[in-house]
């Protein structure tokens, strides 16, 4: 087995098992076994957990974030409609068998500040859907596409954790109907007006 299949099996575990029960519940040994591979090679390719666990947190952000996109290429019209489209994606991958909410914010639940490597990945992924959604909202007519895209941001990861906690069936769903109200809401105002403005006026 040469490394780079070596390295793929590995995060192919990893996911699997983290992801199921939790990074603190698995040990290394036990990826090892799960993929098939030496704990030589193992430390050769990852030398500690904290390596492992932002490796696969890297490789499973490349993954959702393209699965994202793709479904919202293929779905999307206007600006409205393709962010409307990431909260129809949610509800899909939210029916999943196995899901269990969000590996990013799983992983820094479990590690706080404790792992710098596997938070900066946190970070990283976060920080990339966000700058998805401004993306999105630059097409609408509005003095602030960020700011839009900030509230859908806050809207999708509630639901998100609130899915994964209770669990809630109808969180995707109730997210889509919040999204609607807020992305309607910004499309009422005339461009060039913030939100906000005129309050307190007789």
């Amino acid at each position: 087995m040469n490394r780079s299949e070596a390295a793929e099996r590995l995060l192919a575990a990893a996911e699997k098992l983290y992801y199921a029960r939790g990074i603190h519940a698995v040990g290394m040994d036990e990826v090892r076994a799960e993929a098939g591979v030496s704990l030589k090679m193992l430390y050769q390719l990852f030398p500690s957990k904290e390596h492992l666990v932002a490796a696969y947190l890297d490789a499973r952000d490349e993954r959702w974030r393209g699965r994202l996109a793709d479904h919202v290429a293929a779905n999307g019209g206007s600006a409205r409609d393709r962010l409307l489209a990431v909260f129809d994606w949610l509800g899909l991958w939210f029916a999943e068998p196995g899901f269990r909410g969000c590996a990013f914010i799983n992983a820094f639940g479990e590690l706080g500040g404790s792992a710098p490597l596997v938070i900066a990945v946190v970070r990283r992924h976060k920080e990339s859907f966000r700058d998805y959604l401004v993306d999105l909202a630059r097409g609408l007519p509005t003095a602030d596409p960020a700011g839009v895209a900030a509230q859908l941001l806050l809207v999708a990861e509630g639901a998100m954790t609130a899915c994964a906690v209770i669990p809630e069936p109808r969180a995707a769903q109730q997210a889509h109907l919040a999204a609607t109200a807020l992305l309607d809401g910004a499309l009422a105002r005339p461009v060039g007006v913030p939100e906000g403005a005129g309050a307190g006026r007789d």
